[in-house]
């Protein structure tokens, strides 16, 4: 069978190949109909670039993407050692892919086809569009999700529809009935991802005990500590404001404590602040969160992803993780 080449891609897709070269590795530089003509020629085709099997074909080694945003969030910073962690007891090379939001899909998902250069990928909190998933199907790439779930794929989930109630419980036990939510704005709502889940157990148990959380007091933002900070002071400097309120992520509430602060608020006799994520300074700032295992995820994916390589594993399982309410000083 004759091995398929850049120069079949680009006479299919009717471009140069400097453009196909572009479109797989510099997405930027090409219109996305260009872009998009290349991947389904690629895909139509089964186009492996040439260096890519020479290097596997000499490397007796697992080669395994993770996608996710790490630079944005730091508790991927710990996923991810949980997967290197796994990764190291075994013969797996990890390359680590950085995408700047996990409220958006990614142009790396979108040329599935082109990761068939992959052993594996594991893909964390991104959502993944209709043409993502088909061609990662389509593909047969032993793919495992982290906190998003997908049919026909095998999934690794905290239980953050949980970690909501647990938040909600926590302040009508202590008698708050006036509180809000800050969370990060998605760009398809649709999606089940963590802040829909937190939200939805959150506001689902404050309205079973007779409390329903005001639509004006969920404020959603941009995954910025300024943008987490404009939606603190929005829902801290009002006259109304409520006396407690659960941040979406333990960064997300540091926001809320220094905007606290610059208003004179005491916490938590004033406003009453939970994370979530345990990340390694909340302890250090007596910030009361919802633990989830950050690193047994990233072990527990990379576990997965291995069961799919070796055909051990059942594609589409999906494993959910416990939190804990970790109660602190600012509840």
């Amino acid at each position: 069978m004759k091995q398929v080449t850049i120069y079949d891609v680009s006479r299919l897709a009717k471009v140069s190949i400097s453009t196909v070269s572009n479109a797989v590795n510099r997405p930027d530089k090409v219109s996305a109909a260009t872009r998009q003509r290349v991947l389904d020629a690629i895909n139509s085709l089964g186009f492996v670039p040439k260096d890519q099997a020479i290097a596997r074909a000499r490397r007796d080694l697992g080669y395994v993407g993770v996608l996710a945003p790490f630079t944005s969030y730091p508790s991927f910073w710990q996923r991810l050692a949980g997967v290197l962690e796994r990764a190291t007891s075994g013969q797996t090379e990890v390359v680590v892919m950085d995408h700047p939001s996990a409220s958006t899909a990614s142009t790396f998902v979108e040329a599935a086809p082109v990761a068939r250069r992959l052993d594996g990928l594991i893909i964390m909190s991104l959502p993944l569009e209709p043409a993502a998933r088909s061609r990662l199907l389509d593909s047969e790439l032993p793919t495992v999700l982290v906190d998003t779930t997908d049919e026909g794929f095998t999934s690794v989930m905290v239980d953050d529809t949980a970690g909501g109630r647990m938040v909600a419980d926590a302040f009508v036990e202590r008698g708050h009935r006036r509180v809000a939510f800050l969370g990060e704005k998605q760009q398809v709502w649709s999606k089940r991802s963590a802040v829909v889940r937190r939200l939805g157990g959150f506001e689902a148990t404050l309205a079973a005990a007779g409390t329903p959380l005001d639509p004006a007091l969920i404020q959603l933002v941009a995954s910025s500590p300024t943008d987490y900070a404009k939606g603190a002071w929005a829902l801290l400097d009002r006259p109304d404001r409520p006396t407690a309120i659960f941040a979406y992520s333990d960064t997300a509430a540091l926001s809320c404590l220094r905007v606290a602060h610059d208003l004179g608020l005491r916490v938590p006799d004033d406003i009453a602040i939970v994370g979530f994520d345990d990340l390694d300074w909340a302890a250090a700032t007596g910030l009361t969160t919802v633990r989830q295992p950050l690193q047994e995820t990233g072990s527990a994916a990379m576990t997965a992803l291995r069961g799919l390589m070796d055909e051990t594993e059942i594609r589409g399982r999906r494993t959910v993780l416990p939190v804990q309410l970790v109660l602190r000083d600012t509840l």
